[in-house]
Parts: C-alpha cells; sequence; structure tokens
C-alpha cells in the first residue's frame, strides 16, 4: 500500500519534550521485532556520535527512527545515500541519493523521487531531533534492486539546510554535516 507524502510528514515527529538525546530509550512507542532490522550510528564533521538510526521491515516498506543531538535549529535534508562510508568532514565518500530507479530528485518533482529520499528532519531550539520516517521506495529484504543492504552499502545524511522535495540532486539542501552507515542488525 502506498502512502502519501502528507502521510509521511504525519509520521514524521519532532519531541521538543526531550530533555536529552542519548543511548536511552526514547518517549516513543517501541520498536517492532520485525525479522529485517539495521541501524546506523550517526556521526557529525568532527567523527564525534551525535546519534542514531534504527530501520525495520514493514510490509511493503521501511521505517526509520532517528535520534539525533547537537546539531543547527531548524528542518534539514536528510537521505539515504548509494555508499556505506562516512568519512568525516565532507561525507562525500555516501555518493549521491540511492536511486536505483533513476528518477529525480523530491516528491514535489514529477521525475521523482529517489528511493532515498526523506521528509525533512526538524531540530529543535535545544538542538534535538527525533522523527519516524518512512522509506516508502527501499526494503531491508536483500538481493533486490532497492535494498539497503546491496554490494558496497548504503548511509544516512543529514544536510546542513531544508529540503525543498524538487531540485535535483539533492533539493538544494546543502553541506553533509552528519552520516551514519546502515547495517544490519542482528
Amino acid at each position: 500500500m502506498k502512502r502519501s507524502f502528507k502521510s509521511m510528514i504525519g509520521l514524521s515527529v519532532l519531541a521538543l519534550s526531550l530533555t536529552g538525546c542519548n543511548d536511552s530509550t526514547p518517549t516513543m512507542k517501541q520498536l517492532p521485532t520485525s525479522s529485517e532490522k539495521a541501524q546506523a550510528e550517526i556521526i557529525n564533521s568532527k567523527g564525534t556520535k551525535i546519534g542514531k538510526a534504527e530501520f525495520w521491515q514493514e510490509q511493503d516498506y521501511v521505517m526509520a527512527r532517528v535520534t539525533v543531538k547537537d546539531l543547527p535549529e531548524g528542518p534539514h535534508g536528510i537521505h539515504v545515500h548509494t555508499v556505506g562510508k562516512c568519512d568525516a568532514p565532507t561525507f562525500e565518500t555516501a555518493g549521491p541519493h540511492l536511486n536505483p530507479t533513476d528518477k529525480k530528485h523530491g516528491t514535489k518533482n514529477v521525475e521523482g523521487p529517489h528511493a532515498g529520499d526523506l521528509p525533512n528532519l526538524e531540530i529543535n531550539d535545544k538542538g534535538e531531533g527525533l522523527a519516524d520516517l518512512a522509506l516508502e521506495n527501499v526494503t531491508l529484504k536483500e538481493n533486490q534492486e532497492n535494498s539497503l543492504f546491496h554490494p558496497g552499502g548504503t548511509a544516512i545524511v543529514i544536510h546542513k539546510d531544508k529540503d525543498d522535495y524538487k531540485t535535483d540532486p539533492s533539493g538544494n539542501s546543502g553541506a553533509r554535516i552528519a552520516c551514519g552507515v546502515i547495517e544490519k542488525k542482528e
């Protein structure tokens, strides 16, 4: 079942009430017990861990829970990139957005979106962000064109600026400021 972009935004949750954004369990519902799971430790441009992303397979899409701290306030573009490599400070080693079907960037682009395009990540005035995001065009199942587990791996990248959801190739979302290699979770 396909969800509209508005419902994806509806799944995005900003937890302004968090007092800290650490490895403790966030004040959101418990993660499901899906057999297909992945995770990424997110680092900033100095190589310091600032958060994590947890992924789990739903029936026909993937959910991601992103928890971060120490980022600039406001909306930030966030995407899945094609290479599982996060070399600070620029994270260019993560490659372009995951795009196995050769589409243009953005949900507002009639020729889009990339499989790795996501709604903006909101960061509160304390530098914290917490969001559940639906990745409709990817899977955690191996040996599929749109799998997050393809040769070379994938990464989740947070950008400096807001994604406009239409400008190819990255929604004018600016420099890469944080990155995490997506790995299988046993």
